[in-house]
């Protein structure tokens, strides 16, 4: 068995400036802390980033996850459900200084689901009658662009379209793993982990242990290995 394992060094060779870059996580939980330090010392920049959340603005009230990032203003787009937690995220978007794509949690799971399925998008009921839907085309407030979803009406029931997502890389954290990469999550830590293994063309897992092939039970298996491209080993 090829050896997935890859040093902490080595995750610059697949970075570049303006690439797209899933991440996972709740609250920083989740987010693999060294991935993201990686992607700061590495020096790229005009990062698109998609993620449940923003995290936190200032490490000592919660994990800084992504927010090290924003900090750094390393980040062109975010594509997340929630910033209301760190302040420099509101701050760069209010400034237009990053673009915010805030999007339901819910449909940015059916939206990884969707890339990582293969499928053309995903029709669903939140949003519709508010602001998201009625928003005029193209509209930019603050430098943040609003595009107008598309609307069917399925017997007799209004959906909005919403757009697959998928990821050049997916960085993610993982409590155990064994030497195939087959990956166990505690908790908040699952989160949108698993989906993101999916839609991402490399796959990168920060893990806290690593086991020998066959010291997992198969039912507790939440990433399988064949998903998993490299192994961050704990230091």
């Amino acid at each position: 068995m090829k050896s997935k394992k890859l040093d902490i060094e080595q995750v610059a060779s697949f970075l570049h400036d303006g690439m797209t870059i899933m991440y996972g996580g709740f609250m920083g939980n989740g987010t693999p802390p060294r991935l993201i330090q990686a992607i700061l010392d590495s020096g790229v920049k005009d990062l698109t980033m998609i993620g449940d959340d923003t995290a936190f603005s200032d490490a000592t009230k919660g994990p800084e996850g992504v927010g090290l990032l924003i900090r750094n203003k390393r980040i062109r787009k975010m594509i997340t459900g929630h910033i209301g937690l760190n302040k420099e995220a509101q701050r760069q978007m209010i400034a237009g200084e990053m673009e915010i794509e805030l999007c339901p949690i819910g449909s940015i799971a059916e939206r990884i689901r969707a890339g990582g399925s293969g499928l053309g998008g995903v029709l669903t009921p939140t949003g519709v009658g508010t602001s998201v839907e009625d928003v005029p085309q193209d509209l930019t407030v603050n430098g943040q662009k609003y595009t107008k979803k598309p609307v069917f009406n399925i017997n007799g029931r209004d959906f909005l379209y919403e757009t697959p997502l998928r990821a050049e890389l997916a960085v993610l954290e993982a409590v155990h793993a064994d030497k195939a990469g087959n990956l166990v999550y505690y908790t908040s830590m699952r989160n949108h982990n698993p989906l993101m293994a999916l839609a991402a063309d490399t796959v990168i897992a920060e893990v806290h242990q690593i086991v020998e092939v066959g010291c997992i039970d198969p039912d507790h298996v939440m990433t399988p290995g064949v998903l998993v491209d490299y192994l961050v080993y704990p230091k």
